[in-house]
């Protein structure tokens, strides 16, 4: 893929087997000619944030290249969602079987009813910005003017963020 663009994608899953809900996400990124993987942090279980009486995530972040523009990409990932039988139905913040969220599309700054890029909370969650900083802490967040690393090691928020082995993944 020439000329594409650089987007970074959180993927996360509580419901059911959470590791193979990524994975599969992931297949479909790939597999439906969305995108190409250019970059993938390991695989982390994270402790819920805002709704908290729910299973633990299991989250990554990907770096893909695409064509899509970023409202296409959204539609393309929500439809992604739906096939994994995401339910919209629910408590926001809740379980979900897959979530899938634009968090960075190039140096775009997009604030829209549908869509706001940067993700307006990337730099808040500890389960975005460590398996970010993995693909590249350097990245410079287009509106906060700080890289990610920054960011990460600013955080005070004291959530638990585990990185996962290949034991744990079996």
């Amino acid at each position: 893929m020439n000329q594409g663009h650089i987007a970074y994608i959180s993927v996360g899953s509580n419901i059911g087997n959470r590791f193979e809900n990524c994975k599969n996400s992931l297949t479909s990124l790939t597999e439906s000619k969305i995108s190409i993987i250019r970059g993938r942090s390991p695989f982390y279980m994270t402790e819920p944030v805002d709704y908290i009486n729910q299973d633990w995530f299991v989250n990554l972040v990907v770096k893909i290249e695409t064509r899509f523009n970023p409202f296409r990409l959204l539609d393309k990932l929500r439809l992604i969602q739906s096939n994994a039988g995401r339910n919209y139905d629910v408590e926001r913040f809740g379980p979900r079987i897959i979530d899938l969220d634009i968090i960075m599309y190039d140096d775009f700054v997009i604030n829209s009813p549908e869509l706001i890029i940067p993700h307006a909370r990337m730099h808040k969650r500890r389960f975005v910005l460590k398996p970010f900083c993995d693909i590249d802490p350097h990245i410079v967040h287009p509106v906060l003017k700080k890289d990610m690393q920054y960011l990460l090691d600013s955080l005070d928020d004291g959530q638990i963020v585990r990185e996962l082995k290949e034991q744990d993944l079996i």
